[in-house]
């Protein structure tokens, strides 16, 4: 295990040996080992169940007679088993990621890489030369690839065209036009736009104010700060100065700005295409618009989205690679964009016709080029959990508290050089 690890993730590994057999139950997991015979183990998120993806498992089964055991989880609960996992060396075979774990896993020894696979099947796959460069980067270390990237996101602008076009708004593409839209926009109980209260929801901001959230060669965070601090008040005003947005609420569900833009009490959120779906099932009389990334100084947005990972003690890494290999072609990432809406990480995915004629999936696949990932240089120091915690913090006494974002800036920019060094 790594020596770096964060102090929640100590919390859950002091407590996984009882931790496991309840999630297990939870997620359908059987009691066999991760690796019994016959058996080839996946640990899966919950909500990336697709049938696209069962027609590849069955494929994959038939194919090497083995049965898929495919244990879904929550993010939270599945890092707490592999955790517990890494520790005790029973491994499953191949891992799905929220974004952000495979260069930690690999930092600590605990992810394979997968360079020799690449290496001999690369070009016949279009592996890297088809996959958008961010994605590349940050499932690789060291120069040798680690992860590959399975869905691709970002963030972007959807509002409510009825609202807009009623009340003589144009759809805006700066920070300047956007708040001149959300203050004609709130009234009569709708606010003109609803904002996270999820600290991740910040990077959109940051990067388009061409923020850099940690420099190694410097060691300075949140660079320029002046930018920073902008970037951080600006949303923060939309709130406490200019009342063009409620005040969020605490906690851990990050759907409040969704709900409220479904119930016709927001005009506008800014969000990824997780959103479309619960927004067309609750709300289909809405008039959706989607719209390119806001820009300020840069034109740019945050990039999201899970990847794969083999761990380092996988007993069979060559059936995972296979399971890679399988999951991830056009095909496979054609049908599940047809089923689901899903974003992917190919470049030739976004030119397919399907996505091309798709009014809200063509905005973001055209604003992937542009996606940044932010905490990449974090990841590669072992502090990802520390800067998490207190980024989190910060975020929310700002956003929610008030508190002037300078001042909330300086505090976390002094801790976080402190701890990153």
């Amino acid at each position: 295990m790594s020596p770096q690890l964060s102090r929640r993730d100590l919390l859950r590994l002091a407590g996984a040996a009882a931790a496991v057999p309840v999630l297990s139950s939870c997620a359908g997991a059987p009691s066999a080992p991760a690796a019994a015979p016959g058996t080839f183990t996946v640990y899966w998120n919950a909500g990336h169940d697709y049938q696209a993806y069962r027609k590849v498992i069955a494929e994959f089964e038939q194919a090497h007679k083995v049965k898929v055991n495919l244990q879904k989880y929550q993010w939270p609960d599945l890092r707490t088993r592999l955790l517990a996992d890494f520790a005790s060396g029973t491994v499953p075979d191949l891992v799905e990621e929220p974004g952000g774990w495979v260069q930690e896993f690999a930092v600590s020894g605990n992810a394979r890489s997968l360079q020799d696979f690449v290496d001999r099947d690369g070009q016949a796959m279009g592996f890297p030369s088809d996959w958008q460069p961010v994605t590349v980067e940050r499932n690789s270390y060291q120069g040798k690839v680690y992860g590959v990237q399975l869905h691709l996101t970002c963030n972007t602008l959807l509002y409510n065209k009825a609202m807009l076009r009623d009340a003589g708004v144009e759809v805006p593409a700066t920070w300047e036009e956007f708040l001149a839209a959300a203050q004609k926009l709130t009234k009569d109980g709708v606010y003109g736009v609803a904002l996270n209260q999820d600290y991740l929801y910040v990077w959109p901001w940051l990067v388009q104010a061409g923020v850099t959230p940690y420099d190694p060669r410097t060691g300075k965070v949140m660079t320029p700060m002046a930018d920073a601090v902008e970037a951080l008040q600006f949303q923060a005003d939309l709130i406490h100065k200019h009342k063009v947005a409620p005040v969020p609420v605490s906690g851990t569900d990050y759907s409040g700005p969704q709900k409220l833009f479904s119930a016709k009490r927001a005009a506008m959120i800014l969000t990824g295409p997780w959103d479309l779906e619960p927004i067309r099932k609750t709300s289909p009389d809405l008039e959706l618009g989607v719209a390119p990334p806001l820009k300020h100084k840069v034109e740019a947005t945050q990039a999201a989205g899970v990847s794969m990972f083999v761990p380092a003690k996988a007993a069979r890494p060559d059936l995972s690679w296979d399971f890679i290999k399988r999951i991830t072609t056009i095909e496979v990432e054609q049908a599940a964009t047809k089923e689901t809406g899903m974003l992917m990480p190919r470049r030739s995915w976004a030119e397919l016709a399907e996505v091309r004629s798709n009014e809200a999936i063509k905005v973001f696949a055209d604003a992937l080029p542009n996606a940044k990932d932010s905490s990449q240089q974090v990841r590669l120091t072992g502090e990802l959990g520390k800067w998490e915690e207190q980024l989190k913090v910060m975020y929310q006494q700002v956003l929610i508290q008030n508190q002037p974002a300078a001042e909330a800036l300086k505090k976390f920019a002094e801790s976080a050089e402190g701890f990153l060094k």
